[in-house]
């Protein structure tokens, strides 16, 4: 099991992108370098497929653009939901458990990636 390092403080650091990283599975959606510090600091590319894989709902692609809030309970259930950018919830899912280390993120969606608000 790999230690997660991320912390609120380390979403900070992340202004831009250098690099856009391609999804695995979803190959026309792209993420940058913060979404994968994420990924890959707080064990969590599982969040950034269920972003990336929720783009083939209507209800979702339909949506040019998208506010992403995964907030994680005490009891290590969550709720994945996804906001229109008006307060709107469009999608949401339930997530039965995850160790993701911190107690809220959000990702914007626009232009097919996927980044940290401080990113756009």
């Amino acid at each position: 099991m790999t230690q997660k390092t991320l912390t609120k403080g380390d979403l900070n650091q992340f202004t831009g992108t250098e690099e856009w990283h391609r999804h695995s599975l979803a190959r026309k959606v792209l993420y940058t370098d913060g979404a994968k510090h994420v990924a890959e600091c707080g064990g969590a590319y599982w969040l950034l497929d269920e972003i990336a894989l929720a783009q083939s709902m209507r209800v979702v692609a339909g949506e040019g653009f998208q506010l992403w809030r995964l907030k994680v309970s005490p009891d290590h259930t969550a709720t994945l939901a996804c906001e229109d950018g008006n307060s709107n919830v469009v999608f949401s899912k339930e997530i039965p458990f995850t160790d993701f280390p911190l107690d809220e993120i959000a990702f914007y969606f626009t232009g097919s990636v996927i980044m940290l608000p401080s990113e756009y």
